[in-house]
């Protein structure tokens, strides 16, 4: 299986879509509404201090009645953010995400983020994956 570094190579758009935590939710909501994305990670400077997320969003600030142009990522991010590393397997990264009910895994290296993964990314290439192997296993049964 590939590693996360390969499934970033293969990405459409490599570019890391971030965010201040001082900003107010609502330029958070514009930014994942025009870049078409479900989170947005959280940096203070080049370091990864949360992320913010649709679930953030209606968890922290519409069920609880806040105004998304008053109220700052800060207040409603999620600050304990898991990681992982270009080297490690779609398999752990899936298996990470799936333990922990997560849908975005930014993808680290020295401090720095380098990228970010949904499940989507991940389930997608398990399933190429999988075909591959069946193909090739319904090969090898022929011969």
């Amino acid at each position: 299986m590939k590693t996360l570094q390969q499934l970033l190579d293969g990405k459409k758009y490599k570019e890391v879509i971030s965010i201040a935590p001082h900003r107010p939710v609502f330029d958070a909501l514009v930014v994942l509404a025009e870049y078409k994305i479900g989170a947005l990670i959280v940096l203070e400077g080049q370091s990864l201090v949360g992320i913010f997320s649709e679930r953030d969003y209606a968890r922290e600030v519409i069920l609880k009645g806040r105004s998304s142009k008053t109220t700052s990522i800060h207040e409603v991010m999620t600050s304990k953010v898991l990681t992982a590393t270009p080297s490690d397997s779609v398999e752990y990264a899936l298996s990470l995400m799936t333990e922990h009910r997560i849908r975005h895994l930014p993808v680290v290296v020295d401090g720095k983020v380098v990228g970010v993964l949904s499940i989507g990314d991940l389930v997608k290439e398990t399933i190429a994956y999988q075909q591959e192997l069946i193909k090739q296993l319904q090969s090898y049964i022929k011969n």
